[in-house]
């Protein structure tokens, strides 16, 4: 018992660190009142570090994954059924806390006006869609205001390197260096995290009150319950319409390493290993597995989805605007995909999706250290449901490309077979 506390204790250190620095800063914001507003600057710090991050972050990690694809015929029929199923997945999901948002309201009670709020003038639903994918200029690509246009960008260039062929890989291996540098930029920055969103928070609760607080209890009881249920239910479901009983069982008999791996690391990308390996067990051919799951961990986030509904609807309510209108309820979804789809594989990687929510809504960017603090709260359970996501996709899309016997076809023998070797 002592050496497994120990393990989990290591495991969590972080996430333990970062919510004690949470714990502190709530602390001191009521103990100081409105005299909190004097660590603002630690915490502006932090933020202005991030900030400057984001354009190239989301850049060099979105085009050198792109550019890491084949070219085959059917890895482009694989690439296909798999952005299909990504999205549709990723609509249940948000869809469902949607529901649930709309049943027991996050922030129903509470109100915060942070200085700054813009007044948001309506718009069509056109023009807003063509406004948050698309820039006349390519110098506007490099602002955190634009950070969609950035990533449709992003594809292109990837997917430009791709089609270069022999003649594109010295710019590839240089897109992937550069994203691998820029996430070892981030884990540095990531250091001064207790210390900057702490400070922040302190001068959140100093300035507002013990309500915001009040609100995180709401929107983790919340979360947490739609979460497990999503998991149990919902990847039941696809597994069945991918392999009817003998999908279910292979998906549960092989689905416990990869789950217990994100859980424990709350990262997607150390879940790839044994999420692979569960994939071949399941029966899932070689090649529609090794192409998903490791795209999956960095543009499949069904438990992303989940958080920027709640996410979205906690700030909708503590400004005091209404969540309702179809066109608004359109938005909130088409948002929860998308940033569900340019999450990172890694502990706090929700932060570009937040980003993307406070952008779009035209909430101040004071606002982002509030989400930022659910984003922690929700991120061990909401990276269980990315990355078992990610393996369950696998056999809808094997089901999808190859037909019913996908499992024979792809060891010869049946899926649940192979799953108790």
């Amino acid at each position: 018992m002592t050496r497994t506390l120990r393990t989990l204790l290591t495991t969590y250190r972080f996430t333990l660190i970062l919510l004690a620095s949470i714990a502190v800063g709530a602390g001191l914001g009521l103990a100081l009142g409105e005299r909190a507003t004097a660590l603002k600057p630690l915490g502006d710090l932090f933020l202005n570090l991030l900030f400057t991050l984001v354009v190239p972050l989301i850049f060099f990690s979105i085009s050198s994954a792109v550019a890491g694809m084949g070219s085959l015929r059917r890895l482009g029929r694989i690439v296909t059924a798999m952005l299909g199923v990504f999205v549709a997945t990723g609509l249940v999901a948000s869809s469902l806390m949607l529901v649930a948002v709309k049943l027991y309201p996050p922030a129903e009670g509470l109100a915060a006006t942070l200085p700054g709020a813009p007044e948001v003038a309506p718009i069509r639903l056109g023009d807003q869609i063509v406004g948050a994918i698309s820039v006349p200029d390519f110098g506007e690509l490099l602002s955190r205001k634009n950070v969609l246009p950035l990533i449709v960008m992003a594809f292109l260039v990837g997917l430009g390197t791709t089609a270069a062929g022999e003649r594109g890989q010295p710019f590839a291996r240089l897109l992937a260096s550069v994203n691998e540098v820029m996430l070892k930029v981030v884990d540095l920055v990531m250091l001064y995290a207790p210390i900057g969103l702490g400070a922040y928070f302190a001068h959140l609760v100093g300035s507002f009150g013990p309500a915001l607080l009040t609100s995180y209890v709401r929107a983790l009881g919340l979360f947490y319950p739609i979460a497990i249920a999503y998991f149990f239910l919902a990847f039941t479901l696809y597994a069945w319409l991918a392999g009817r009983g003998r999908g279910v069982r292979a998906f549960w008999r092989n689905i416990p390493a990869p789950a217990l791996t994100a859980l424990a690391t709350s990262s997607s990308m150390a879940a790839i290993p044994s999420n692979l390996e569960a994939a071949r067990r399941a029966g899932v051919p070689d090649d529609i597995a090794e192409v998903i799951i490791p795209i999956g961990a960095t543009i499949h986030m069904e438990g992303s989805c989940l958080s920027a509904v709640l996410k979205t609807a906690l700030l909708f309510g503590l400004f005091g605007r209404e969540l309702g209108g179809a066109e608004t309820y359109m938005a909130v979804l088409g948002v929860a995909i998308l940033s569900g789809t340019v999450m990172s594989g890694i502990p706090g990687g929700g932060f570009i999706g937040e980003l993307v929510i406070v952008s779009l809504f035209g909430f101040p960017m004071e606002a982002l250290p509030i989400i930022s603090t659910v984003g922690a709260l929700v991120d061990p359970p909401a990276t269980l449901v990315n990355a078992v996501g990610d393996n369950v996709s696998c056999m809808v899309v094997a089901r999808l490309i190859d037909g019913p016997g996908w499992g024979e076809m792809a060891h010869g023998s049946p899926p649940a077979t192979d799953a108790g070797g």
